[in-house]
């Protein structure tokens, strides 16, 4: 292809290139959530743009042409480059400033849905601690059985057998099961809050049992020695998750002055950010579970301080991050 067809070809494509460079000023502004077509097409745009580099180079054409070309690429990469950091700058404002201002603006959902976990988890604890029977009606004989084997003192690593005694086969599980769990609580609440709710009940019920049992016939420290280190990750994980979807079926049966569909997109926008930080959660507690808790070698002095440091900071961080001059 002659160098002249080449560039009525390809010109219009280096017109918009050239176009939105021209428009970067500040680059945060042209990729911004405003501007999804440039978020979208740049990328593609710059690959295309390369290539054409390259081919100009190639067949020789005017140093003229290849040197607008090359300026071009430069300019492109430029910005790619500082939307990279963009990005990573946005990760740091949700963890220090966004995902904490969301579980405090809904503190009487997060009340409500701790109420609804933890209530019937430790009634159904001290219940099954004093009548050890009462399992069987949360539980199979199987599932207790397997619960039994899972945390008996005589084995080498705590929790789930591992199939391939891999820590990093169960890391997928737990991520899985976590996540799932998490994911779930918040999507029931598409129902009116209903399945939420069941959730938060049928959860707090069923880790109040297994708590109450084991504690019952003595199997203390390897039970607890596994759960604390990543307790306070998956609890709250799993609390905030229930208030992301009880704000979701409030939204539902309560629309106030709003269309039921305007009040849900009003609601989701709040009520996605807490799910997102509970899935991080979630997915920490997944590692801490692989890695750390289901080991025997760690004394569980160790576990006990490491689980009661990482609930006090999680506290303070839910309570004070994020605050800023005059707010509550």
């Amino acid at each position: 292809m002659k160098q002249q067809a080449f560039e009525q070809k390809y010109e219009s494509l280096w017109l918009e290139i050239e176009n939105i460079l021209s428009r970067k000023g500040d680059q945060l502004d042209i990729f911004s959530a405003s501007n999804k077509t440039a978020v979208k097409e740049f990328p593609s745009l710059y690959r295309q743009l390369c290539q054409h580099l390259a081919v100009a180079k190639s067949r020789n054409y005017t140093p003229q042409l290849i040197g607008h070309l090359n300026e071009l690429v430069l300019q492109s990469h430029h910005l790619l480059y500082q939307n990279s950091r963009y990005s990573q700058h946005k990760v740091l404002i949700f963890i220090f400033r966004t995902f904490p201002q969301a579980v405090r603006a809904n503190g009487k959902l997060v009340l409500v849905s701790s109420l609804l976990f933890y209530l019937p988890l430790f009634f159904f604890a001290l219940s099954c601690y004093f009548n050890p029977e009462l399992i069987y009606s949360i539980s199979d004989v199987f599932t207790v059985m397997e619960y039994e084997s899972m945390y008996d003192p005589s084995n080498e690593s705590l929790g789930r057998e591992r199939d391939s005694s891999d820590d990093l086969t169960m890391f997928g599980y737990y991520i899985f099961n976590n996540i799932g769990i998490g994911f779930r609580t918040f999507a029931l609440g598409l129902i009116g809050g209903v399945g939420t709710v069941f959730i938060l009940l049928f959860n707090g019920l069923h880790i109040g049992s297994v708590a109450g049992y084991l504690t019952q016939i003595g199997f203390v420290d390897t039970f607890y020695g596994f759960v604390v280190g990543h307790a306070a990750f998956e609890l709250t994980g799993i609390v905030f998750s229930g208030a992301a979807g009880l704000k979701i079926g409030l939204a539902l049966v309560d629309p106030g002055n709003l269309s039921r569909i305007d009040a849900m997109k009003l609601a989701s926008k709040e009520a996605i950010i807490i799910v997102y930080g509970a899935a991080v959660m979630l997915l920490i507690a997944a590692f801490i579970e692989a890695f750390w808790s289901s080991s025997t070698a760690i004394p569980n002095s160790i576990k006990y301080t490491f689980g009661g440091s990482m609930a006090v900071l999680l506290t303070a961080y839910f309570l004070f991050v994020g605050k800023t001059r005059g707010s509550q």
